[in-house]
């Protein structure tokens, strides 16, 4: 799992030094599959199935998810805008096993409420990432997720949740982005799982456009996600996609 993170880390490095404005959401793509594929591994999102819709399995390596798009957007002609936002999630299988990984970017140049909402975000999987260790629950994480996101103004999503990872791309346990300490199973060595913080700027609720994947805020306002594959050990956590 280290290896697939690592190998998903320097695919999410290459497409961040690309993105700008005039670049399209395929070439990021692109860029991701060419990386993965370079170190002998393969993208975990390619095919991976849709529940909902059975005969639309997704088609590319990465999200690409832009402004009020959270997760799920598939990768396309469109180029990216000055001051846009952009999701980049991605996953790689290595000889199995799945490293899983997403950062939010500012387009050039962004408005001061969507480098907040960025900043925020990111902190708010620094925090979560702290408590992954011996001695608190799955609570605890979902906690300090949610009370950092409100106390900045801004809301969690419900719908979609962190989860566990090793062999499959979404194993148990969920782990919600609200909850309340001391809550749900106790964290021990060897557990290995995806924290994903999702913040909206305005109301939380969502739906999925009609590729029957993209999947965006109601009212339209930006929202930002933030994605690492963590261990729990005896000491420390550790990021296995960093």
């Amino acid at each position: 799992m280290r290896r697939a993170g690592r190998i998903n880390a320097l695919a999410l490095e290459a497409m961040a030094r690309a993105v700008r404005p005039g670049v399209t959401t395929r070439e990021l793509d692109r860029i991701a599959l060419d990386v993965i594929r370079s170190h002998g591994a393969e993208p975990a999102f390619l095919g991976y199935p849709n529940r909902a819709h059975p005969a639309h399995s997704y088609p590319a390596t990465i999200n690409a998810s832009v402004n009020d798009e959270l997760v799920h957007g598939i990768p396309s002609r469109r180029r990216l805008r000055e001051g846009d936002i952009i999701s980049l999630d991605c996953g790689t299988v290595w000889q199995g096993y799945i490293g899983d990984s997403a950062i939010t970017l500012p387009v050039g140049q962004v408005s001061d409420e969507a480098a907040r909402l960025i900043e925020a975000t990111r902190r708010a999987l620094e925090l979560a990432i702290e408590v992954c260790r011996v001695g608190y629950r799955f609570g605890d994480i979902s906690a300090a997720i949610q009370e950092w996101a409100e106390s900045q103004g801004y809301q969690v999503v419900r719908e979609y949740t962190g989860h566990g990872v090793g062999r499959d791309m979404h194993e148990d346990p969920q782990i919600p982005n609200w909850g309340k300490r001391d809550r749900g199973a106790p964290l021990r060595p060897g557990m290995t799982f995806a924290l994903e913080p999702m913040l909206t700027m305005g109301p939380p609720e969502l739906y999925v456009k009609e590729d029957h994947w993209t999947v965006a805020t109601v009212d339209g306002n930006l929202c930002a996600h933030f994605e690492h594959t963590i261990a729990v050990t005896d000491g420390e956590p550790d990021i296995l996609t960093l």
